[in-house]
């Protein structure tokens, strides 16, 4: 594994303040957000003083019961290579669903949702994480995220589902325990046994963030500092194992370069703190041993030769330094020849799921049978906030032009009309919604909205005929 050290994640509202933070081994990047033959002045400049740069992909949607795309892969890779990253990480989630499998209308959750944890779900994961690791330059990990909301009729704890992952495919894992305390208090799941169950030596690093409880539910904000509960479930994990790396997140309401310091200094004293306990007690002899079963461990010599002869990756072996400055071409955005599931009627199970609850998140169709209609609400809000906030930052003409206005606007907006593409596409979506409604009432505010769409879309405003394809567009997405 590669000795990441202490990081902190890289984003363009605090990149000065990273810049000059002391004590900072490596930064993570959100991947979507920089262009590989484009990278940001600071991040050259860290790579320059040989700080690590490592691309955190959020699109993929490896948990769905789609082929991960050719082209996001291709993308993330030329990413890892133009930032000489040790490795990729992504999640284990979906993102995404309907479209031709299904034969329903493709929707876009904007937000990473969480795998159920069956048989045909760990089949289709598995086969997705050898075509994203066969096609990528660099070693692959795969995050565990926080939810609000639990599938019904899970045959498999966290643990045992991502000891398993590890076992069938040998990626690494990226163990976020805020995601671990949200998953604690949303869903009555136990951080300790998640930790016991997973192969603690396959971690390739560690996520630790804040967050926030409103009424009984705790939400990952990222916008809040680190609170006690996160730091035990850090100093638990530490106690079993030597993280290769552990990473602060924020992403939001950011504070001043001082307090992010001493988060990092906090962060850093539980992890050292557990780690002398652990020599203390003499429960570790060093970062490869653990509690957890590694691929292949725990199995009689025939067995793991079976297991590897059958194609596994078996974790635990050194990850490769840094890429070259030189590195070979990325491969070109084809899909690999894949390794079928056990029952290919996984995917299209898989499918019929997934859409079904993301059309009741993002299109207000009616809640599937088993979820909690009260957490179910709470998510399609969370959801319809996120795409408000998102747009609102890549588009920040909108909330100039509309003011106060904009929030309630495109709530009510998100209520029955999901994300189809991108969150640009989403935003030209909204504002040719406001204009068919004859909105802004303000004149001025009107024409510099329509002089808005205009620009970026290349159309005239939307006449009858277009609201008549609108409407019929949108009471199919509602069936």
């Amino acid at each position: 594994m590669t000795e990441l050290g202490i990081g902190i994640g890289w984003r363009p509202e605090i990149a000065e303040a990273v810049e000059g933070l002391a004590g900072v081994d490596w930064v993570e990047v959100v991947a979507e957000n920089i262009c590989a033959d484009h990278l940001p002045e600071s991040l050259t400049r860290l790579r320059r003083r040989s700080v690590t740069v490592v691309p955190h992909g959020v699109s993929l949607g490896l948990g769905g019961a789609d082929r991960p795309d050719p082209g996001r892969l291709a993308a993330l890779g030329e990413k890892a290579v133009a930032l000489g990253a040790p490795l990729v990480t992504e999640h284990i989630a979906f993102v995404r669903a309907g479209g031709a499998l299904t034969a329903s209308p493709a929707l876009e959750a904007g937000h990473l949702l969480p795998v159920p944890r069956t048989r045909d779900a760990l089949d289709v994961l598995c086969e997705n994480v050898r075509i994203a690791q066969d096609a990528l330059p660099v070693p692959l990990a795969l995050e565990n995220i926080a939810a609000l909301i639990a599938w019904p009729g899970e045959e498999m704890s966290e643990g045992r589902f991502l000891a398993e992952l590890v076992e069938r495919t040998g990626v690494r894992l990226l163990i976020d325990v805020a995601n671990l305390h949200t998953n604690h208090v949303n869903r009555g799941e136990d951080p300790a046994r998640a930790l016991a169950e997973l192969p603690v030596e396959a971690i390739a690093y560690v996520h630790v963030a804040g967050g926030v409880e409103r009424d009984g539910v705790w939400h990952d904000t990222h916008a809040h500092p680190v609170p006690r509960p996160v730091l035990d479930v850090l100093a638990d994990l530490a106690s079993r194992v030597s993280p290769p790396g552990v990473l602060l997140e924020r992403d939001d309401d950011f504070p001043p370069a001082e307090e992010l310091a001493e988060e990092l200094t906090v962060i850093r004293a539980t992890v050292s703190g557990a780690a002398s306990a652990r020599r203390d007690a003499g429960a570790g002899t060093g970062a490869g041993t653990g509690t957890g079963t590694s691929a292949g461990a725990g199995k009689r010599p025939a067995e793991r030769a079976l297991l590897i002869g059958a194609g596994a990756r078996v974790s635990g072996g050194p990850m490769p330094g840094p890429v070259p400055e030189a590195p070979p071409a990325v491969p070109e955005a084809v899909a690999p020849a894949p390794v079928p599931v056990r029952d290919e009627g996984a995917r299209q199970r898989l499918g019929l799921a997934q859409a079904s609850l993301l059309s009741a998140l993002v299109a207000g169709t009616p809640v599937p049978e088993g979820f909690d209609s009260r957490r179910l609400g709470v998510q399609s809000r969370a959801l319809a906030a996120k795409r408000a906030g998102v747009v609102a930052k890549v588009a920040p003409e909108l909330p100039d032009i509309l003011g106060r206005e904009f929030r309630p606007a495109f709530l009510a907006y998100a209520r029955s009309r999901p994300m189809s593409g991108g969150y640009r596409r989403d935003a030209l979506d909204f504002a040719e919604h406001l204009l068919i409604a004859g909105r802004p009432e303000d004149p001025v505010a009107h024409r510099r909205l329509t002089r808005w769409w205009q620009d970026r879309s290349g159309h005239r405003p939307p006449g009858p005929a277009a609201r008549l394809v609108r409407a019929a567009r949108h009471a199919l997405v509602r069936r």
